[in-house]
Protein backbone atom coordinates (compact mmCIF):
# COMPACT_ATOMS: atom_id res chain seq x y z
CA UNK A 1 0.00 0.00 0.00
CA UNK A 2 1.08 3.56 -0.75
CA UNK A 3 2.03 5.57 1.88
CA UNK A 4 0.55 8.90 2.96
CA UNK A 5 3.29 12.07 3.28
CA UNK A 6 2.17 12.50 6.20
CA UNK A 7 2.11 9.68 8.59
CA UNK A 8 1.03 9.51 12.49
CA UNK A 9 4.69 9.04 14.34
CA UNK A 10 3.98 5.81 16.49
CA UNK A 11 6.05 4.11 19.67
CA UNK A 12 4.72 0.64 20.68
CA UNK A 13 4.96 -0.25 23.98
CA UNK A 14 5.50 -4.02 24.69
CA UNK A 15 6.73 -6.24 21.85
CA UNK A 16 4.77 -9.16 23.07
CA UNK A 17 2.43 -11.77 21.19
CA UNK A 18 0.03 -9.21 20.64
CA UNK A 19 2.35 -6.42 18.71
CA UNK A 20 4.56 -9.43 17.31
CA UNK A 21 1.26 -10.99 15.28
CA UNK A 22 -1.17 -7.12 14.89
CA UNK A 23 0.66 -4.16 16.00
CA UNK A 24 4.42 -3.94 14.17
CA UNK A 25 2.64 -5.20 10.97
CA UNK A 26 -0.60 -3.04 11.35
CA UNK A 27 2.17 0.53 11.74
CA UNK A 28 4.10 -1.22 8.52
CA UNK A 29 1.15 -1.50 6.27
CA UNK A 30 -1.08 1.39 7.64
CA UNK A 31 -1.21 4.13 4.59
CA UNK A 32 -0.65 6.68 7.36
CA UNK A 33 1.52 5.89 9.84
CA UNK A 34 5.14 4.47 10.45
CA UNK A 35 6.53 3.32 13.84
CA UNK A 36 9.25 5.30 15.28
CA UNK A 37 10.12 3.55 18.28
CA UNK A 38 9.60 0.90 20.10
CA UNK A 39 10.00 0.28 23.67
CA UNK A 40 10.25 -2.98 26.21
CA UNK A 41 12.02 -3.95 28.91
CA UNK A 42 13.61 -6.87 27.45
CA UNK A 43 16.58 -5.64 25.81
CA UNK A 44 16.53 -8.23 23.25
CA UNK A 45 12.97 -8.13 22.03
CA UNK A 46 13.27 -4.37 22.13
CA UNK A 47 16.07 -3.86 19.47
CA UNK A 48 15.06 -7.23 17.53
CA UNK A 49 11.59 -6.05 16.78
CA UNK A 50 13.07 -2.37 16.61
CA UNK A 51 15.45 -3.34 13.88
CA UNK A 52 13.16 -5.77 12.13
CA UNK A 53 10.65 -3.54 11.55
CA UNK A 54 13.20 -0.57 11.08
CA UNK A 55 11.79 1.83 13.58
CA UNK A 56 13.86 4.72 14.22
CA UNK A 57 14.91 4.26 18.19
CA UNK A 58 14.69 1.53 20.81
CA UNK A 59 13.58 2.13 24.19
CA UNK A 60 13.84 0.33 27.67
CA UNK A 61 12.22 2.67 29.29
CA UNK A 62 8.81 3.97 28.71
CA UNK A 63 9.04 7.54 29.93
CA UNK A 64 11.78 8.21 27.90
CA UNK A 65 9.76 6.65 24.81
CA UNK A 66 7.39 9.16 25.93
CA UNK A 67 10.04 12.08 26.39
CA UNK A 68 10.87 11.73 22.91
CA UNK A 69 9.36 14.88 21.20
CA UNK A 70 9.41 12.84 17.40
CA UNK A 71 6.47 10.58 19.21
CA UNK A 72 3.54 11.39 18.55
CA UNK A 73 1.14 8.62 19.75
CA UNK A 74 1.77 5.23 21.08
CA UNK A 75 0.20 1.88 20.55
CA UNK A 76 -0.13 -0.35 24.31
CA UNK A 77 0.06 -3.52 23.82
CA UNK A 78 1.09 -4.75 27.56
CA UNK A 79 -0.41 -6.63 30.00
CA UNK A 80 -4.48 -6.21 30.72
CA UNK A 81 -3.15 -4.27 34.36
CA UNK A 82 -1.11 -1.68 32.55
CA UNK A 83 -3.43 -0.28 30.42
CA UNK A 84 -4.78 2.52 32.28
CA UNK A 85 -1.34 3.51 33.88
CA UNK A 86 0.05 3.60 30.61
CA UNK A 87 -2.71 5.53 28.89
CA UNK A 88 -2.62 8.22 31.82
CA UNK A 89 1.29 8.92 31.32
CA UNK A 90 1.13 8.59 27.78
CA UNK A 91 -2.17 11.44 27.55
CA UNK A 92 -0.11 13.40 30.57
CA UNK A 93 2.90 13.71 27.95
CA UNK A 94 0.77 14.73 24.91
CA UNK A 95 0.29 11.64 23.22
CA UNK A 96 -2.68 10.22 21.25
CA UNK A 97 -2.70 6.59 22.77
CA UNK A 98 -4.70 3.52 20.81
CA UNK A 99 -4.49 0.84 23.71
CA UNK A 100 -5.35 -2.31 23.74
CA UNK A 101 -8.84 -4.16 24.95
CA UNK A 102 -10.14 -4.36 27.27
CA UNK A 103 -9.07 -0.49 28.37
CA UNK A 104 -9.02 -1.71 31.95
CA UNK A 105 -9.55 -4.15 34.70
CA UNK A 106 -11.93 -1.99 37.10
CA UNK A 107 -14.62 0.81 37.07
CA UNK A 108 -12.74 3.44 39.10
CA UNK A 109 -9.81 3.32 37.54
CA UNK A 110 -11.57 3.75 34.05
CA UNK A 111 -13.48 6.19 35.19
CA UNK A 112 -10.06 8.29 35.95
CA UNK A 113 -8.94 7.68 32.46
CA UNK A 114 -12.15 8.88 31.51
CA UNK A 115 -11.86 12.01 32.58
CA UNK A 116 -8.43 12.47 31.88
CA UNK A 117 -8.88 11.96 28.50
CA UNK A 118 -10.98 15.45 27.22
CA UNK A 119 -8.89 17.28 29.59
CA UNK A 120 -6.00 15.96 27.46
CA UNK A 121 -6.97 17.15 24.22
CA UNK A 122 -5.65 13.81 22.79
CA UNK A 123 -7.43 10.99 21.05
CA UNK A 124 -7.31 7.84 23.07
CA UNK A 125 -9.10 5.07 20.89
CA UNK A 126 -9.63 1.31 22.72
CA UNK A 127 -8.63 -1.84 20.23
CA UNK A 128 -12.13 -3.26 19.46
CA UNK A 129 -10.48 -4.39 16.35
CA UNK A 130 -14.28 -6.52 15.10
CA UNK A 131 -15.32 -2.68 14.69
CA UNK A 132 -12.75 -2.35 11.04
CA UNK A 133 -14.27 -5.77 9.50
CA UNK A 134 -15.52 -4.87 6.86
CA UNK A 135 -18.44 -7.21 7.11
CA UNK A 136 -19.22 -6.04 10.21
CA UNK A 137 -19.09 -2.60 9.25
CA UNK A 138 -22.07 -3.71 6.57
CA UNK A 139 -24.12 -4.75 9.49
CA UNK A 140 -24.06 -1.49 11.31
CA UNK A 141 -24.21 0.60 8.28
CA UNK A 142 -27.64 -1.46 7.74
CA UNK A 143 -28.28 -0.94 10.93
CA UNK A 144 -28.20 2.77 10.80
CA UNK A 145 -29.93 3.32 7.61
CA UNK A 146 -32.34 0.67 6.67
CA UNK A 147 -33.33 -1.64 8.91
CA UNK A 148 -35.78 0.27 10.95
CA UNK A 149 -36.43 -0.70 14.24
CA UNK A 150 -34.25 -3.31 16.03
CA UNK A 151 -36.38 -6.27 17.63
CA UNK A 152 -33.60 -8.58 18.98
CA UNK A 153 -29.77 -8.97 19.04
CA UNK A 154 -28.07 -12.50 19.23
CA UNK A 155 -24.53 -12.80 19.41
CA UNK A 156 -21.79 -15.38 20.48
CA UNK A 157 -17.84 -15.60 21.19
CA UNK A 158 -17.39 -19.44 21.40
CA UNK A 159 -13.36 -20.25 21.98
CA UNK A 160 -12.58 -23.42 20.62
CA UNK A 161 -10.31 -26.56 22.19
CA UNK A 162 -8.75 -26.89 18.58
CA UNK A 163 -8.03 -22.94 18.36
CA UNK A 164 -4.24 -23.28 19.14
CA UNK A 165 -3.73 -26.11 16.39
CA UNK A 166 -5.37 -23.80 13.90
CA UNK A 167 -3.54 -20.43 14.64
CA UNK A 168 -0.35 -22.14 15.37
CA UNK A 169 -0.46 -23.85 11.53
CA UNK A 170 -0.75 -19.58 10.39
CA UNK A 171 1.51 -17.56 12.95
CA UNK A 172 5.07 -17.48 13.46
CA UNK A 173 5.91 -18.80 16.68
CA UNK A 174 6.24 -15.71 19.13
CA UNK A 175 9.36 -14.58 20.30
CA UNK A 176 9.75 -15.30 23.63
CA UNK A 177 12.13 -12.66 26.18
CA UNK A 178 14.28 -13.09 29.08
CA UNK A 179 12.78 -10.10 30.97
CA UNK A 180 9.10 -9.84 31.52
CA UNK A 181 7.19 -7.20 32.97
CA UNK A 182 3.74 -8.61 34.99
CA UNK A 183 1.52 -7.54 36.66
CA UNK A 184 1.20 -8.47 40.67
CA UNK A 185 -0.49 -12.30 40.88
CA UNK A 186 -1.55 -14.35 38.34
CA UNK A 187 -4.04 -12.97 36.17
CA UNK A 188 -5.02 -16.41 34.32
CA UNK A 189 -5.72 -17.98 38.29
CA UNK A 190 -9.25 -16.63 38.56
CA UNK A 191 -10.30 -18.05 35.55
CA UNK A 192 -13.76 -16.30 35.31
CA UNK A 193 -12.30 -12.88 35.80
CA UNK A 194 -9.37 -13.66 32.96
CA UNK A 195 -12.11 -15.18 30.44
CA UNK A 196 -14.24 -12.36 30.48
CA UNK A 197 -11.82 -9.50 30.29
CA UNK A 198 -9.91 -11.57 27.48
CA UNK A 199 -13.29 -12.90 25.44
CA UNK A 200 -15.94 -11.01 26.90
CA UNK A 201 -14.75 -7.77 26.65
CA UNK A 202 -14.64 -8.63 22.74
CA UNK A 203 -18.61 -9.78 23.02
CA UNK A 204 -19.90 -6.85 24.93
CA UNK A 205 -18.43 -4.09 22.68
CA UNK A 206 -19.96 -5.88 19.19
CA UNK A 207 -23.40 -5.96 21.31
CA UNK A 208 -23.46 -2.50 21.76
CA UNK A 209 -21.62 -1.70 18.37
CA UNK A 210 -24.68 -2.68 16.62
CA UNK A 211 -27.42 -2.61 19.59
CA UNK A 212 -26.22 0.96 21.02
CA UNK A 213 -26.00 0.81 24.99
CA UNK A 214 -26.51 -1.60 27.27
CA UNK A 215 -29.24 -0.65 30.74
CA UNK A 216 -28.94 -3.71 32.50
CA UNK A 217 -28.06 -7.96 31.72
CA UNK A 218 -29.22 -11.48 33.58
CA UNK A 219 -26.71 -13.87 33.55
CA UNK A 220 -25.73 -17.50 34.47
CA UNK A 221 -22.81 -19.45 34.11
CA UNK A 222 -22.39 -22.87 33.98
CA UNK A 223 -18.67 -24.79 34.70
CA UNK A 224 -18.20 -28.16 33.31
CA UNK A 225 -15.35 -30.13 32.07
CA UNK A 226 -13.30 -27.35 31.87
CA UNK A 227 -15.33 -25.38 30.09
CA UNK A 228 -16.98 -21.72 30.81
CA UNK A 229 -20.16 -20.90 30.00
CA UNK A 230 -22.54 -17.54 29.98
CA UNK A 231 -25.81 -17.22 29.04
CA UNK A 232 -26.31 -13.24 29.43
CA UNK A 233 -30.00 -11.89 28.57
CA UNK A 234 -29.34 -8.16 27.67
CA UNK A 235 -31.87 -4.97 28.05
CA UNK A 236 -30.74 -2.73 25.91
CA UNK A 237 -32.11 0.68 26.19
CA UNK A 238 -33.77 1.20 23.31
CA UNK A 239 -36.01 -2.15 24.45
CA UNK A 240 -34.48 -4.66 21.71
CA UNK A 241 -34.29 -8.05 23.42
CA UNK A 242 -30.60 -9.33 23.41
CA UNK A 243 -28.91 -12.57 24.71
CA UNK A 244 -25.28 -12.97 24.57
CA UNK A 245 -23.43 -16.51 24.59
CA UNK A 246 -19.70 -16.45 26.06
CA UNK A 247 -18.44 -20.10 26.07
CA UNK A 248 -14.96 -21.27 26.61
CA UNK A 249 -13.83 -23.49 25.01
CA UNK A 250 -16.49 -24.80 22.37
CA UNK A 251 -15.85 -28.77 21.39
CA UNK A 252 -15.80 -27.96 18.06
CA UNK A 253 -14.35 -25.06 15.41
CA UNK A 254 -14.17 -21.21 16.59
CA UNK A 255 -18.18 -20.06 16.66
CA UNK A 256 -18.78 -16.52 16.46
CA UNK A 257 -21.31 -14.42 14.73
CA UNK A 258 -24.54 -12.97 15.72
CA UNK A 259 -28.03 -12.26 14.23
CA UNK A 260 -30.00 -9.35 14.47
CA UNK A 261 -33.80 -9.07 13.56
CA UNK A 262 -35.19 -5.97 12.45
CA UNK A 263 -38.39 -3.94 10.89
CA UNK A 264 -37.26 -4.03 7.35
CA UNK A 265 -34.79 -7.09 7.48
CA UNK A 266 -32.02 -8.79 9.44
CA UNK A 267 -28.51 -9.67 9.52
CA UNK A 268 -26.68 -12.81 10.02
CA UNK A 269 -22.78 -12.68 10.68
CA UNK A 270 -19.96 -15.71 10.81
CA UNK A 271 -17.24 -14.31 12.55
CA UNK A 272 -13.67 -15.93 12.32
CA UNK A 273 -10.82 -16.40 14.54
CA UNK A 274 -8.82 -12.84 13.91
CA UNK A 275 -5.81 -14.52 13.12
CA UNK A 276 -6.66 -15.39 9.64
CA UNK A 277 -7.65 -11.62 8.69
CA UNK A 278 -10.55 -12.94 7.16
CA UNK A 279 -13.29 -10.32 6.51
CA UNK A 280 -16.96 -11.53 8.72
CA UNK A 281 -19.70 -13.17 6.15
CA UNK A 282 -22.88 -11.01 6.87
CA UNK A 283 -25.50 -12.12 4.99
CA UNK A 284 -28.08 -8.87 4.84
CA UNK A 285 -31.53 -9.68 4.20
CA UNK A 286 -33.56 -7.01 2.46
CA UNK A 287 -37.35 -7.06 3.16
CA UNK A 288 -38.28 -4.29 0.48
CA UNK A 289 -37.21 -6.92 -2.29
CA UNK A 290 -36.36 -9.96 -0.54
CA UNK A 291 -33.16 -10.38 -1.66
CA UNK A 292 -30.17 -10.89 0.48
CA UNK A 293 -26.63 -8.84 0.14
CA UNK A 294 -23.28 -9.79 1.23
CA UNK A 295 -19.94 -7.50 0.95
CA UNK A 296 -16.51 -9.55 0.19
CA UNK A 297 -14.53 -7.32 2.38
CA UNK A 298 -11.52 -8.78 0.24
CA UNK A 299 -9.49 -6.23 3.12
CA UNK A 300 -9.75 -8.03 6.10
CA UNK A 301 -6.61 -6.92 7.90
CA UNK A 302 -9.27 -5.40 10.70
CA UNK A 303 -5.87 -4.21 12.36
CA UNK A 304 -4.47 -2.19 10.08
CA UNK A 305 -7.83 -0.41 9.47
CA UNK A 306 -8.14 0.17 13.20
CA UNK A 307 -4.93 1.57 12.97
CA UNK A 308 -5.51 3.78 9.87
CA UNK A 309 -8.77 4.97 11.21
CA UNK A 310 -6.90 6.14 14.64
CA UNK A 311 -4.50 7.98 12.61
CA UNK A 312 -6.89 9.62 10.67
CA UNK A 313 -8.24 10.68 14.04
CA UNK A 314 -5.49 12.12 15.49
CA UNK A 315 -4.11 13.91 12.02
CA UNK A 316 -6.92 15.13 10.33
CA UNK A 317 -9.54 15.57 13.01
CA UNK A 318 -11.52 12.55 11.45
CA UNK A 319 -14.25 11.50 13.70
CA UNK A 320 -13.74 7.95 15.54
CA UNK A 321 -14.73 4.68 13.59
CA UNK A 322 -13.43 2.78 16.91
CA UNK A 323 -14.34 2.28 20.90
CA UNK A 324 -13.59 5.66 22.25
CA UNK A 325 -13.02 5.56 26.08
CA UNK A 326 -17.04 6.19 26.36
CA UNK A 327 -17.22 2.83 25.01
CA UNK A 328 -14.61 1.47 27.22
CA UNK A 329 -16.02 1.83 30.51
CA UNK A 330 -19.07 1.19 29.05
CA UNK A 331 -18.05 -2.27 28.43
CA UNK A 332 -16.02 -2.82 31.80
CA UNK A 333 -19.68 -2.13 33.37
CA UNK A 334 -21.28 -4.09 31.58
CA UNK A 335 -18.29 -7.35 31.97
CA UNK A 336 -18.70 -5.99 36.22
CA UNK A 337 -22.42 -6.43 35.59
CA UNK A 338 -22.33 -9.77 34.63
CA UNK A 339 -20.33 -11.10 36.97
CA UNK A 340 -22.29 -9.65 40.13
CA UNK A 341 -25.58 -10.72 38.35
CA UNK A 342 -24.21 -14.04 37.99
CA UNK A 343 -23.31 -14.36 41.79
CA UNK A 344 -26.59 -12.79 42.98
CA UNK A 345 -28.78 -14.67 40.32
CA UNK A 346 -30.55 -11.57 39.82
CA UNK A 347 -30.13 -8.82 36.78
CA UNK A 348 -27.98 -6.06 37.37
CA UNK A 349 -28.32 -2.62 36.39
CA UNK A 350 -24.56 -1.12 34.75
CA UNK A 351 -25.62 2.44 36.72
CA UNK A 352 -25.97 0.34 39.93
CA UNK A 353 -22.53 -2.09 39.77
CA UNK A 354 -19.45 -1.69 41.82
CA UNK A 355 -16.18 -1.57 41.15
CA UNK A 356 -14.20 -4.90 40.07
CA UNK A 357 -15.14 -7.89 38.19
Amino acid sequence: MKKEERQLRIGVLGCGPISQFAHFESVQKARNASLFAVCDVDEGLARHFGQFYNAQNVYLDYDQMLADPEVEAVIIGTSDAFHVPASLKALAAGKHVLCEKPIGVSVEEVEQLAREVPRSGNVLQIGHMLRFDPGIESAKAFVQDEMGEMLALKAWYCDSTHRYTNTDAIQPQPRQGSRVLRPQGDPKADRQRYYMLAHGSHLVDLARYLGGPIRAVDARLREKFGAYCWFVDVDFENGTLGHLDLTIAVRMDWHEGFQVYGEHGSATAKIYNPWYYKSSDVDIFHERNATTTRVLGADGHFYRRQLEGFADTALKGVAMRGADIVDGVASIRAMVAIAQSVRSGKPVALADVGDAL
